[in-house]
Formats: structure tokens, C-alpha cells, sequence
């Protein structure tokens, strides 16, 4: 099946992660420039800032040979002029053969999926998704344990407004966690509208320390600022937890702790350099991640 916009993680099969995974420990030691995607145009319409998924896109299509166009905020393209959305979708089109797009608003991408003529990949918009980085954090999973199924999931922190909870959550429907372990401050739990859709147990708990040793991935996500109307509301809950060397000690051996990055203060620096700290590894998989998606995308079917 060829892939064509990818808005959610519910956009892939279990066969499709599978295969993405497959041609991302093809790509993973990939030092020069291959010719898979020649002559292809890659957009890169971020008007959102963006460090780790912006650059790990551009260098997966550079890497498999594209040309890579694009810019990093609205107040450089026409939009700070005063062009809508639908419009500037269009002239990409022009441009390009796949566009990845970021935005602050919810379903920015889908509505982008209903007007395009090329496919339209979802690097995040506002809370509501982020598929691709799903892809990675169960490939990090899946590298470690070498399955996904049967594992006990731990997500600890802001579940209402991460987008990259939403999409693990979503993506676990494909395969068959044991239990899914829902941790925030009370404030922040995650959206009922989630939840209900799921296919697997979830257990929502207030302590991180009633279940620590029964986990297998700790996915932590930190407080989204920016996604707060009420910055008194942010404050209140901007230091509810923090995963230390005290709450790892209770971890049981093999565990791993993961985080979709950028992290503030709800990892304590000194777990770093713990072994269940995987959270850079898992970073550090964002580029082959994303060449086998887009390969995927232009190659199959």
C-alpha cells in the first residue's frame, strides 16, 4: 500500500511501522548521499519552531537525495502579510513533491491533506498530533526490546496538551502493550476523546511510585507552555513532577525511560548518565526514522 499524507497515527498499520523500522536499520549507517529520492522536492512549512524535527527531515532528505525548500516561522513567508493557510498550501504544490508541515493549530495538517496534491506528512500541530515522532518512539521501543507487545507503558506528565501522547497512544492500537499506565498532575489528564478510542487497558494513577517497578517505558513529556491560555494555570503545575535517580532506583532492570525532547526541568540531569536513560538514543533514531517513511512514501505501491 502506498502511503500518501500521513495527519495521525492512525494513518499506519501495523505492517507499515513494521516496515518503516525495516528501512530505517537500512538507512541507520548511511554516511554519504544516496540517489532514492533524485530529483524530488522536499517543503519544510514550520510555522511552528521546530530544532530536532525540522533538521532530522531536512538531513533524511538530503541523505536519500532530495532537494530540501522551505522556511522555519510564519514571519518569513506571506502569511505575515496576510495569506491564509489554503494559499500558501497551493504555491508549495507548485514547488514541491511532499510537504512536511508543522502549526499551532489543531488539524492545520489535515485541512493541508484536503487541498494538496502531494502528500502532506504532520510534524506537529498544535495538541493534537505528531505521528512521526510515534514512529520513532516505538522504533527506540522496538530496537531495545525487540517487540512492542506485551511491554508495560508508563506516560508521565502533561497528557492533555502533548501532541506526541496523543500519537503514542494511537500507534499502541497496532499492537498489543500488556498495560498503559496514564501518570499526570490532575490537571493535565489525558483527553477523554483519547481514550475512549483505545484498544488496550489503561490505568490512570496519581504516584509514579505505585507503579514504577511494574514498567517497562517510562515516556515522560514536559509541561506545554505554550499550549496554556492562562499562564497562572501553567504555573501551578509547571514543576508536578520530576523523574530522579531516586524514582529510577525503583525501576525494574531493563526499563527504559524515553522523552520526546525538548525537556525543561522533569528529568534531572543526573539520570542522563543512567542506563535507562534512552531518551538521546531515541533522538538520535529521528533521521533514519524519517528516511524510511519518506522512502516508504515515494517508493511503495
Amino acid at each position: 500500500m502506498k502511503l500518501r499524507h500521513i495527519i495521525s497515527s492512525l494513518d499506519l498499520k501495523r505492517e507499515d511501522y513494521f516496515s518503516i523500522f525495516e528501512y530505517a536499520d537500512k538507512f541507520a549507517n548511511v554516511k554519504g548521499k544516496l540517489t532514492h529520492l533524485e530529483g524530488k522536492v522536499l517543503a519544510l512549512a514550520f510555522f511552528e519552531p521546530s530544532t530536532r524535527t525540522a533538521q532530522s527531515f531536512q538531513t533524511a532528505g538530503i541523505k536519500l537525495g532530495a532537494n530540501v525548500i522551505g522556511f522555519s516561522s510564519e514571519e518569513s513567508t506571506s502569511v505575515a502579510k496576510g495569506e491564509n493557510l489554503a494559499d500558501t498550501v497551493r504555491m508549495l504544490n507548485n514547488y514541491s513533491d511532499c510537504i512536511i508541515m508543522r502549526h499551532k493549530f489543531d488539524g492545520a495538517s489535515l485541512f493541508a491533506s484536503e487541498i494538496s496534491e502531494v502528500p502532506i506528512i504532520n510534524a506537529g500541530d498544535g495538541k493534537h498530533e505528531h505521528p512521526t515522532q510515534a514512529i520513532i518512539d516505538l522504533y527506540t521501543v522496538y530496537k531495545v526490546f525487540n517487540t512492542i507487545d506485551n511491554l508495560n507503558f508508563g506516560l508521565l506528565g502533561d497528557l492533555k496538551y502533548a501532541r506526541t501522547v496523543n500519537s503514542l497512544l494511537r500507534a499502541l492500537t497496532r499492537f498489543k502493550p500488556k498495560r498503559v499506565f496514564l501518570i499526570p498532575p490532575p490537571q493535565l489528564k489525558a483527553r477523554k476523546e483519547i481514550v475512549e478510542e483505545l484498544n488496550y487497558q489503561t490505568i490512570e494513577v496519581e504516584n509514579p511510585y505505585d507503579v514504577i517497578q511494574e514498567i517497562d517505558v517510562l515516556y515522560v513529556t514536559r509541561i506545554q507552555k505554550e499550549r496554556f491560555v492562562d499562564e497562572v494555570e501553567y504555573e501551578k503545575v509547571k514543576e508536578s513532577y520530576v523523574v530522579d535517580t531516586k524514582l529510577v532506583e525503583f525501576m525494574k532492570k531493563g526499563s527504559i525511560i524515553l522523552h520526546p525532547l525538548p525537556r525543561v526541568n522533569e528529568i534531572d540531569r543526573k539520570v542522563d548518565k543512567l542506563a535507562q536513560a534512552k531518551y538521546f538514543y531515541q533522538a538520535s533514531l529521528g533521521v533514519p526514522v524519517r528516511m524510511g517513511l519518506l522512502y516508504k512514501i515515494f517508493n511503495e505501491g
